[in-house]
């Protein structure tokens, strides 16, 4: 939990110097930003490593099939990451591309969820089929 803190504070700094720059020099705010934004994804890390083997254990102890788990995994990721990418674009002031970003990341998400549609099909095929 200190790490948690610290970051916090860290996040709070950063956006206390981020306001002070932003008028004078919007190029240095948009790369603080990444820069702040890469800190919190590897204090992240840490927490989400714990939360993957919970799954991964509840996984095994609900017999579930691993490609539906990473499916829902890889999905949260993408979708996280899209959004945040997203507001940077607009934070640089690029709302167009920002826009275009969230285009792309439900693509990819979708793109990704085949296997799951697939696998849908399937089950409704063999429930339609047995009636």
């Amino acid at each position: 939990m200190n790490v948690f803190l610290r970051t916090i504070a860290g996040v709070l700094i950063a956006l206390i110097l981020w306001i002070s720059l932003g008028k004078q020099n919007k190029d240095f705010s948009v790369l603080l930003s990444l820069v702040v934004c890469v800190m919190i994804f590897a204090v992240s890390e840490s927490f989400l490593r714990p939360l993957v083997q919970f799954i991964k254990k509840l996984q095994v102890m609900g017999d579930l099939d691993g490609t539906m788990v990473t499916v829902v995994m890889k999905s949260v990721g993408i979708g996280i990451i899209g959004e945040i990418c997203t507001l940077i674009c607009k934070d640089a002031g690029n709302e167009s591309l920002g826009k275009a970003l969230q285009f792309l990341t439900a693509t990819v998400v979708l793109w990704i969820s085949i296997p799951v549609f697939e696998k849908l099909l399937t089950l409704l095929d063999n429930i339609l089929g047995s009636l």
